[in-house]
Order: C-alpha cells, then structure tokens, then sequence
C-alpha cells in the first residue's frame, strides 16, 4: 500500500470521526454554554493528552515547534470548536454541513501557502467542483441562507484550514499524535479558567444523550480523530488527503438522521455520490511535493 493510499485511508477515518461532531455537539448545546463545550472539552482531553506524552517520554518540542504549536492550538482547541459550538445555538447541524464543504479547498489554500503542496490545475479544479457541489447542496436543503451564525462557521474553517495545515507540516517532526498531544497540553492553561468561567454549576441532572455527546466530543472529536489525520496528511500530503473532508458533511447528515432523527431525502443522496465522485477524480490528479 502506497504513502497516499494510506494517508487517504486515515484521512476518511480521521473525517467520519469529525463528521459527528456537530450532532455530538447538538445533544449538548442545549445544556452547556457554547464556550464551556468549546475549551471545556479540550481542558479534559489535554488530561489525557499528558498522560499519553509522559507515558511515552516524549521529549520537549523546540522553540520554534511551540510556536507553531501554539497556532495549531489556536485553530483546532479554541476558535473551531468555539465557533462551531456557537453557531450550533442557531442553526441546525445540516447547516453546518457548509463548514465540512469548504474546509477540503481552505485546508488545500493553507497547504500550498506553507509549502511542500503544488496542485495542478486538475486538481484545483475538482477541488473548487466539488466544494461548489457541497455548498450548493447546502444552499438547496435552505442551509445557506444568510445568518449571523455563518460569520463564525466562516471564522470555524479559516481557524481549523490552519490547524490542520500547520499541525500536519509539524507532524513530519513530532508525529501525528503528538501535534495534538502536545497542543493541548500547550493551551491547557489558557483555556482552564475561561474553561471554569463558563462551566455549570452543576453536572448532574443531565441526560444521558449529553453526557455521551460531551464523552464524544472531549476523547474522539478532540484527541483520537486528529491521530488519524494528521498522520493521514502527513502521508498523503495536505492537498490530496483534505480532499476527504468533501465526505463529510454526509456523515454529518447520516449521523444526524439517526441520532437527531433528521430525514435524509433523493437530493442528499445524489449530492453524496457525485461529491464521492469528486473525491476519487482528486485522488487521481497530479500535485507535486518539494522534499521536506
């Protein structure tokens, strides 16, 4: 199995784990504060984060590793789950099937502006057809009318392009899980007071549907599913693998039909074959890699 089959098979692991993570976070907007569900699930999984690091004896990144880590931090532990969890208050998890449809041509834009990714035009082509084909989709099920919350579901794919992009590139150094690891670990003491600002007073009382929602989005949304990513992109390349990210809001959908009782209709399933379709077409286009 080649490096690019390989990055392609961990990314759509790493994309069917991201792909529930509004529903996951639907169950529990209406009990936690959107900020608390953004930054408090992060303060939990940098827990697990630090054990993982100290139980392998990772050695300290570099300076320079921090730094960047810090921007990853940014990006995929504060302003993507913030955002998203913000947005989910307002619009339904359908509608946020527009951020999964453009992060693929984000996260492939963030790519080539860092380095190491040179698409061919093919490429962009497919790339722009197929996010075009998501957001019309979304534009077709009444997802896209215009609404405050598409300003942070806007903001959520610029800050989780980066994360991805810059966590990716790092990952050749540190590893997959690592990157994440360690950025959680990196931000844990900015995120633990504004964390316990907005926790509740209280954790009991809540059904069983948001505890398992929170479960969801602190050790899979948060910590497992960026394992498979980035070591996916890091395979793969950023350009090629994010293009996975186009399957995504279809398992945002079908998560949200069995677990919000949502009804999926013809158009939904049209739309996920030709994005499928896509997908593959990419897989196939030509992108040239500088050595790293």
């Amino acid at each position: 199995m080649t490096n690019d089959t390989k990055g392609m098979l961990l990314g759509l692991v790493g994309v069917t784990a991201f792909g529930l993570t509004l529903p996951a976070t639907k169950l529990v907007i209406p009990f936690l504060d959107p900020v608390f569900i953004g930054l408090g699930r992060a303060v939990f999984a940098a827990f697990f984060a630090a054990l993982l690091l100290l139980w392998f004896k990772e050695k300290l990144p570099t300076a320079k590793q921090f730094i960047q880590l810090s921007v990853v931090a940014l990006g995929i532990i504060v302003g993507f789950p913030v955002l998203s969890s913000w947005a989910m208050q307002f619009v339904p998890a359908s509608h946020g099937g527009v951020v999964a449809g453009i992060l693929p041509l984000a996260t492939t834009v963030v790519g080539v502006i860092i380095g190491h990714d040179r698409p061919s035009l093919a490429f962009w082509l497919t790339s722009v057809v197929g996010s075009m084909l998501v957001i019309a989709y979304a534009l077709l099920q009444g997802a896209g009318e215009l609404h405050v919350a598409d300003l942070a579901l806007l903001g959520a794919v610029l800050s989780a392009a980066i994360g991805y992009a810059v966590g990716a590139k790092l990952s050749h150094q540190l590893g997959g899980w690592q990157v994440i690891c360690w950025a959680l670990v990196l931000a844990f003491p900015f995120i633990l007071l504004p964390a316990i600002y907005y926790a509740p007073d209280t954790f009991l009382h809540f059904p069983t549907s948001a505890y398992i929602g929170f479960f969801y989005l602190t050790l899979i949304s948060q910590l497992l599913a960026f394992f498979a990513w980035y070591k996916g992109l890091a395979l793969g390349g950023i350009a090629r693998v994010s293009q996975t990210q186009l399957v995504q809001p279809f398992v945002t959908i079908l998560a949200s039909i069995i677990i919000l009782s949502e009804v999926i209709d013809a158009m939904t399933i049209v739309f996920a074959l030709l994005v499928i379709g896509i997908v593959w077409l990419g897989k196939k286009m030509p992108i040239n890699r500088k050595a790293i």
